[in-house]
């Protein structure tokens, strides 16, 4: 057999086109505040130049020279809420989600130690906010869906495939959850991973 063919032996599966991918770490941060524990949110600096005003979780790209994506989602933090990383307690990753807009995200679950100590970066955020998690638990958000369509590159080579241009490709589709609480809407990635996290809760409640 072909050398370079054997050296596959033991390999361990990745993501194709991974290093195509924008590579984002986030925290979904959990934290007691005013006697319960609560999941915290950011509502991003209007002038900032992607999404501003826009709800979110703190984190950001992830660095080449950083060892491990969770470093990264506490980097990220940090920064956005003025915490050293001994103030965030990491608690589990989340599943990762590649996104059908070139972007893979990983999340991770972590506990910020003292609410107190959070002082804003006001060059990223412009505020932040809490969510009872029993009331996140207990409220069904709203929810819709996104469709997604094939939208061929002009120099697409039509003539090489059955059907040419009438060929019947796939259609897409993926989940899009609103979560209402007083006057802010969380939606989007943002809410796509609070659900996944409320979700895996649960789960755990009904085993």
């Amino acid at each position: 057999m072909d050398p370079k063919i054997e050296a596959l032996r033991g390999r361990e599966p990745g993501i194709i086109y991974h290093e195509r991918l924008i590579k984002n770490a986030i925290l979904l941060p959990l934290v007691e505040y005013e006697g319960e524990t609560c999941v915290l949110f950011e509502k991003r600096a209007s002038h900032m130049k992607r999404q501003p005003g826009e709800i979110c979780f703190p984190g950001g790209g992830v660095e080449a020279e950083e060892k491990g994506q969770a470093i990264s989602a506490i980097r990220e933090t940090c920064e956005e809420l003025g915490l050293q990383s001994e103030d965030i307690e990491l608690i589990a990753p989340l599943d990762i989600m590649v996104s059908p807009f070139d972007m893979i995200i990983y999340p991770y679950l972590g506990y910020i130690k003292d609410y107190a100590r959070i002082a804003i970066n006001p060059d990223e955020v412009d505020s932040v906010f809490c969510v009872p998690l029993e009331f996140l638990l207990s409220h069904q958000p709203i929810k819709t869906k996104m469709e997604l369509s094939v939208d061929a590159h002009q120099d697409y080579p039509f003539e090489l495939i059955p059907q040419g241009r009438d060929y019947p490709f796939r259609r897409g589709a993926y989940p899009v959850f609103f979560y209402l609480w007083k006057d802010k809407v969380i939606w989007g990635l943002t809410a796509l991973i609070l659900h996944h996290f409320l979700e895996l809760l649960q789960q755990q409640s009904s085993q």
